[in-house]
């Protein structure tokens, strides 16, 4: 199976030769493992478009290391009326173009949100009766039932973010028309220097207004310490290593654990897990058309998928020179280790190609090619995308593998055209450990996300899950969840990985939990 390992001996001569070159003192460089392409966070949910959010925009709540929502933008929340009504009181701060954050900005970026079809965005727009600004600091939500999570999907921190933005934008944003990039956070967007493809740029906004609590994830204070923020495009991850230690660039997110061994040897350069939940890779399906428009077809691959093969490929050696484990399997629906974990029927993952091939026949498959969005340009994605490709030709697929840069595939993944027009039938992806956690966050169970597969069972359950308090009952509908995609088979967990990240050593203040560029400092 094909690695990047014979091409690290190059790397490792260059990792043994210092570089004086810097970036300046006032700018923080960071490299992501791809170019940006959704500006709206509405119309976006890929990680590069959540590290943007992060820059630009700030939610009305933001979760803490535990996952507990905590008040943000909001300055005060009474809950009254038996938990139906819930009013929220506004920070005085202002947007990047000067004017006031008003509660009417926050009820229009809320609707423009739950338009989105975000799972946990429609929930909240079907128990909402009522939403709208009681004075320009006060915004209430009327609730048809109690609705404990209500601050938990305000809080979202990934995928579809419900970030607050002026009113007249957010009436644009999520439909695919363009949109000013205009938020509260610490941090501006600057347009005029976009280089499509090489790098984007932030600069500090000046009359931002952090709060004060101790920082925790994405809660607790903001403090811009850089003066300017720039994203270098570079795709190759070992050029990107490369240019780390030359003090070129000052973080590179996305770090291959192939690099990880170099790069720990490098004075002033640190490696840490960047996702405190962990990630995962998956396989996606198109369900708009054949083959994998049948049920039985996507249920005949589930049995040939042998996840330890696919996390082999994209990152070896399953223990990190610490001792602690780079990746883990069996992996089912849910973050392993997380409430809502379980093993349940993963034993359908069974590696047996002989069965595959067996049920891939009696379900009728009649030779269609079968396309597959391979994403050249990020090698643990790119790495699994191989190792598929090889498994569905062995299994007796008509394969067709389309190479593409990571931000074009994503972009294809949004067409519904036939493959041959366009569209797809397979997709390799990553999950951040927020995306999958519980049913209110995993979008991999949500018809919305790019594969239209019907799910109405699922939906239910998830219905169900909301509004059930007992957590043990809550762990039950997770289960059934679970046995439930291992029938309709949306997507497929190909195992759950430690992502990992490197920085400049004089960098302090770099989070576990994503590419969070506030509380950033040198020293």
């Amino acid at each position: 199976m094909p690695t990047r390992r014979t091409l690290l001996a190059g790397l490792g001569a260059s990792l043994a030769t210092p570089h004086l070159a810097r970036a300046a003192g006032d700018t923080l460089v960071f490299s992501p493992v791809t170019d940006l392409t959704g500006l709206d966070p509405f119309f976006s949910a890929t990680d590069m478009t959540t590290h943007h959010v992060g820059l630009v925009y700030e939610t009305l709540y933001a979760m803490d290391e535990t996952l507990t929502p905590r008040p943000h933008l909001v300055e005060g929340t009474s809950i009254e009326d038996d938990g139906r009504r819930w009013r929220l009181t506004l920070r005085d701060v202002r947007f990047h173009n000067g004017e006031p954050l008003r509660a009417q900005d926050a009820v229009a970026s809320i609707q423009a949100w739950i338009r989105t079809g975000d799972a946990f965005a429609r929930k909240i727009g079907a128990v909402t009766d009522a939403l709208e600004a009681t004075s320009d600091r006060v915004l209430e939500f009327r609730l048809k039932k109690p609705f404990p999570l209500l601050a938990h999907g305000l809080a979202k921190p990934a995928s579809v973010i419900p970030c607050i933005m002026p009113a007249d934008i957010a009436a644009l944003a999520g439909t695919g028309k363009p949109i000013d990039i205009v938020g509260t956070g610490p941090y501006r967007y600057l347009p005029s220097e976009r280089l499509a493809g090489a790098r984007l740029a932030y600069t500090r906004h000046d009359n931002y207004r952090s709060r004060s609590e101790t920082p925790s994830y994405m809660a607790g204070a903001r403090i811009a310490h850089f003066g300017r923020v720039e994203w270098h495009i570079i795709p190759d991850a070992s050029t990107a290593a490369a240019s780390l230690q030359k003090g070129e660039i000052d973080w590179m997110h996305d770090l291959p654990p192939d690099l990880a061994p170099l790069l720990r040897r490098v004075p002033g350069v640190k490696v840490q897990v960047q996702d405190f939940i962990g990630g995962e890779l998956y396989l996606r399906f198109n369900g708009l058309h054949p083959p994998f428009d049948n049920p039985a077809i996507r249920r005949a691959v589930l049995a040939g998928i042998d996840q330890p093969s696919f996390m082999q490929a994209a990152f070896g050696d399953d223990k990190a020179p610490d001792g602690s484990q780079m990746w883990r399997t069996p992996v089912g629906v849910w973050s392993l280790g997380k409430p809502m974990s379980t093993a349940a029927g993963t034993e359908a993952m069974a590696g047996d190609l002989t069965k595959a091939r067996r049920l891939l026949s009696e379900a009728g498959y009649r030779g269609e090619k079968v396309v597959i969005l391979h994403a050249g340009d990020y090698p643990m994605i790119s790495a699994v995308g191989l190792v598929g490709a090889d498994l569905l030709r062995r299994m007796g697929f008509n394969v067709d593998v389309i190479t593409l840069e990571y931000a074009a595939a994503n972009q294809r993944r949004n067409s519904r055209n036939p493959p041959a027009q366009g569209g797809w039938n397979v997709f390799f992806g990553p999950f951040n450990g927020y995306n999958r956690y519980d049913p209110a966050a995993h979008v991999g169970i949500n018809p919305a996300f790019s594969g239209w597969i019907p799910l109405d069972e699922i939906q239910t359950l998830r219905e169900n899950w909301f509004d059930e308090p007992d957590l043990a009952k809550r762990q039950a509908i997770a289960r059934e969840i679970q046995m439930l995609v291992w029938r309709d088979v949306p997507y497929i967990p190909l195992g759950s990985y430690a992502p990992l990240t490197a920085f400049r050593g004089e960098l302090s203040g770099v989070l576990k939990g994503g590419a969070t560029f506030f509380n950033v400092k040198r020293g």
